[in-house]
């Protein structure tokens, strides 16, 4: 079966639910045909951001708005002396707005529009702004007018990331991420953590709370200013200098994307922009999340499509950025946002309940990507597991590269929190380390940020809990710390090696950052001293931090030097009594002893000819284990290779035979 009705074939399990795979390709259709009237491409389309906001002319500048409710709009700022009435603008076609000015632009000037009713008036930041500023003692936002003399100067030109190397995705928040109790700024980044994520081995850096949005609080996930950079870490060519910097060391860039909802702020946001909630949003309650206190898209809008499809090819173009991490997916597919749902069957995806019109927009979005940057990296946030979420448009699907491997942490989270270690269930945690829908490619990680956030735990924390503030020299000898760092690592490393086909750990998570992320609010006398990375810790040779640290380099290099997440995890031995896991990726094999009071004895068959090789082993002291040495795990015992496992350790071989050797 050829066409968009291949995934039928990839997934059999779906063929009960045809009607329903039509139904989804025949809006898609319908609604790229509108966007287009039949004929070009959707990049070609996809332009807001080059024709509306300000822009240079040969003989002045011109500001384009979008407001179709609006009777009147009137352009003001520093540079007019704020006058409200000097600078009217013409009203063109379809609702959008136009001024001319002779003269040389007024680069850096703040700016708001006056927007006129029928029956109010109000203020409003431009909505194509790439730079918005919040004052520091009213706290009001003010556009700037950004026109700089000479555009930014690219060095980046033919980047491409490893080819044939794993994604490994080290996500950040820019202003979170240095050791100073305040924001970190682009620059700082750029100069600080860049090399820091070189040294791991990361190939990929997710930047968290770029996109412009008015509570710091919000991780950058309530969105008020679609095409401004946050202003809080710097002005718009140091994130560029940031990008171009990363792509110098191989890293490529991601954007956490948020084009499932928005800050309901009006003046510096979308919310009733010309007056009316439809602009945007849907009209009543579809039109509000019950759960984050945001407006929600009208996906099957003409105009919200424009907007929201030239704000992906904006920032693919503007910034250099390598693909997007599209936050809130779940939460667009279906009407009841996911919430408290199971999705146990497959007759939850196809319902009354699902948004048809976000679906047709998450397949337009991940076309437009391919059309504008085809080599970019496109990962979806959705637990509902939605098939087809990462097999092509053409085949039924959605288009995206990976899913987000959502229940992951949550799996880690049950284990660390509900069972004792001797109650583990080895089978249950290779089932859902393992288990993939055919043909999707999923991003595997053990925590997510939201671990890190007062209120919650990150698996460090979880495991040590107290203990980490009194016992994490390197001389102490506590028997609950001794566990943290050994379950810490083989969390890690299973889940790095199992879990996806590409790997994702958040900022400072790999040497077990102890601290809890708390931004400056009321209730914390708005203090910066939680909103920051303790860098120090891993530095510190006393502590334990280090061995953390640098296991985490050791892995990812392993992972990433061999290409490990290319190759399927087939599992070897397995005892469930014993908590014992062996499984093979390619010529490496994993050991795993999860037991808590027992050390174990694998036999694996194996070549008498053939030579394994330690390359990792959790045990060592050089990762915080008590082995001194990495011999005494291996020997031969006829045609099967004995490995010793220590309790809660893992160990990893490589398995060489001499391609000489004669059968």
């Amino acid at each position: 079966m050829n066409g968009a009705y291949e995934i039928l074939d990839i997934d059999p399990l779906l063929r009960p639910f045809r009607a329903d795979i039509e139904l989804r390709m025949q809006n898609y259709a319908r609604m790229r045909a509108r966007l287009l009237g039949g004929a070009g491409s959707l990049s070609s389309r996809a332009n807001g951001h080059l024709f509306f906001g300000f822009h240079r002319l040969e003989d002045g500048w011109v500001y384009r708005e979008w407001a179709p409710n609006a009777k009147e709009i009137y352009l003001f700022g520093d540079f007019n002396g704020w006058d409200r009435a000097s600078l009217p603008m013409r009203r063109l076609a379809d609702g959008t707005w136009e001024l001319f000015v002779r003269g040389e632009a007024p680069h850096g000037s703040k700016v708001r529009i006056l927007i006129r009713t029928a029956s109010e008036c109000f203020e409003r930041i431009p909505l194509y702004c790439k730079h918005v500023v919040q004052d520091p003692v009213s706290l009001a936002f003010d556009g700037r007018i950004w026109l700089p003399d000479a555009s930014f100067s690219w060095t980046d030109a033919g980047f491409a990331r490893g080819r044939g190397e794993p994604l490994l995705i080290y996500e950040a928040h820019v202003g979170m991420s240095g050791e100073k109790a305040g924001i970190s700024t682009y620059a700082e980044f750029r100069d600080f953590m860049l090399p820091k994520v070189r040294e791991l081995g990361y190939n990929a850096i997710q930047l968290m709370a770029i996109m412009e949005h008015p509570y710091y609080g919000s991780f950058g996930y309530q969105v008020s200013n679609f095409f401004a950079v946050s202003s809080r870490f710097g002005p718009p060519e140091e994130l560029k200098s940031l990008i171009d910097a990363a792509h110098g060391m191989g890293l490529a860039v991601f954007l956490d994307l948020v084009h499932s909802h928005a800050a309901r702020n009006e003046t510096e946001g979308l919310a009733r922009f010309d007056g009316t909630v439809y602009q945007f949003f849907h009209r009543g309650a579809r039109g509000d999340h019950p759960q984050w206190d945001s407006k929600l898209f009208d996906y099957g809008n003409p105009g919200v499509l424009h907007f929201l499809l030239s704000n992906l090819k904006f920032w693919l173009e503007e910034y250099h950025f390598d693909g997007f991490r599209f936050d809130g997916v779940t939460s667009m597919l279906y009407l009841d946002h996911g919430l408290g749902a199971s999705f146990g069957d497959y007759g939850k995806y196809f319902s009354m309940n699902t948004d048809l019109d976000a679906v047709a927009y998450l397949q337009l979005a991940t076309e437009l990507c391919r059309e504008v940057k085809p080599d970019c990296t496109l990962i979806a946030e959705d637990m509902s597991g939605m098939p087809g979420m990462c097999l092509p448009v053409a085949n039924g699907g959605f288009g995206f590269d990976y899913r987000l491997g959502m229940g992951l942490p949550d799996m880690w989270i049950r284990y660390l929190d509900k069972r004792r270690d001797e109650d583990w269930d080895v089978g249950a945690l290779w089932h859902e380390l393992t288990q993939r829908r055919p043909r999707e490619r999923v991003v595997g990680y053990c925590e997510s940020h939201d671990q890190a956030l007062v209120g919650d735990k990150t698996i460090m924390f979880r495991l040590a809990d107290a203990d980490m503030y009194h016992s994490m020299n390197k001389d102490s000898r506590n028997p609950r710390i001794d566990r943290a760092m050994a379950l810490h690592k083989m969390i890690r490393l299973i889940t790095c090696t199992c879990a996806g086909e590409a790997y994702l750990n958040f900022m400072g998570n790999e040497f077990g950052h102890p601290e809890w992320i708390d931004f400056p609010r009321p209730g914390n006398g708005n203090s910066y001293q939680h909103a920051r990375r303790r860098w120090d810790l891993p530095a510190n040779d006393l502590l334990r931090y280090r061995f953390l640290w640098d296991f985490d380099k050791a892995m990812i290099r392993l992972v990433k030097e061999n290409a490990l997440l290319a190759f399927p995890s087939e599992r070897i031995f397995f005892h469930e009594e014993d908590k014992l896991l062996a499984y093979r990726k390619g010529r490496f094999v994993f050991f795993f002893n999860f037991h808590p009071v027992r050390d174990a004895v694998f036999s694996v068959h194996s070549p008498a000819f053939a030579r394994w090789e330690p390359v990792l082993h959790t045990s060592l002291t050089e990762f915080g284990g008590y082995r001194s040495r990495d011999c005494g795990f291996l020997s031969q015992d006829g045609e099967n290779k004995r490995v010793s496992a220590d309790r809660r350790s893992a160990l990893v071989f490589e398995e060489r035979v001499d391609e000489n050797t004669s059968f």
